[in-house]
């Protein structure tokens, strides 16, 4: 059941994103490297840096940045903004360790051992499975804990206002297409899907930047407004604009994320 009043365009924009998403991974199957085991959950190891690289941002920006931290955005400030530079760093990172320093030895012998994991490189480093089968399930519990629920969570969110469709529904819905292009085409598949998601997300984040700064007149008109943006409940200085929002480095004691 679609929300009242939705437009037929926003309709027809998800209904074509999910198509297109889905018309990936069965794309995928027609891959030769898609048929081997190694083609299935390593890409046959022939991807180039562009769907590497896409891949690595859109597995870390997601709904969760679009509901969660523009809501932290427009409730505390820009300070948030700062945990993104410090993945921006790491995400460089990986990219100048292989072949600088000791880093870039690291990441050689992964190759000579051909080695795919981390969990995989800490048991041949250090012998046994016992620190491979932890750091695997930690790592899985962690990551379906603090990632994917939350990007489940206001994914879902958002196909209930645009759809009006309820919020287990909606989660079941992204798990099902999310499903469908990853379980048939592995991470050939993920990675396609991810580059096509990239280039999404710029173009919708460029231009819904673009429109909510026109809305309320530039960036100058959101220095002036933004003072003035009070919750219908405001009562004392809880819920109201903090006066140093415009701050990424906050105070070390007062700030509510000091800049330590």
């Amino acid at each position: 059941m679609a929300a009242p009043g939705a437009d037929p365009w926003d309709l027809g924009v998800i209904g074509g994103y999910f198509l297109l998403v889905m018309a990936v991974g069965l794309w995928t199957l027609r891959r030769r490297g898609g048929r081997s085991l190694s083609g299935y959950f390593l890409a046959g190891r022939s991807m180039t840096w562009a769907p590497v690289g896409a891949s690595l941002f859109a597995s870390n920006i997601g709904s969760g940045h679009f509901v969660g931290l523009a809501g932290t955005g427009a409730a505390g400030g820009i300070a948030v903004g700062g945990f993104e530079w410090s993945v921006s760093r790491d995400v460089a990172a990986v990219y100048r360790m292989a072949g600088t320093g000791a880093a870039g030895g690291i990441a050689v012998g992964g190759f000579e051992w051909s080695v795919s994991t981390m969990p995989e490189y800490l048991g041949r480093r250090f012998g046994g499975g016992r620190i491979r089968l932890y750091l695997a399930l930690l790592s899985l519990g962690l990551y379906v804990s603090t990632k994917i629920s939350v990007d489940m969570y206001s994914g879902a969110l958002f196909i209930r206002e645009a759809l009006g469709w309820d919020l287990y529904g909606s989660v079941g819905a992204l798990l099902g297409v999310t499903a469908l292009y990853t379980v048939t085409g592995g991470l050939t598949a993920l990675m396609f899907a991810d580059l096509l998601q990239t280039l999404i997300i710029i173009a919708g984040a460029s231009v819904l930047a673009g429109y909510a700064l026109g809305a309320v007149g530039g960036y100058q008109g959101l220095l002036e407004r933004y003072p003035l943006a009070l919750p219908p409940n405001a009562s004392g200085p809880c819920g109201r604009p903090r006066p140093d929002a415009f701050h990424l480095l906050r105070h070390p004691s007062t700030g509510d994320l000091p800049w330590p």
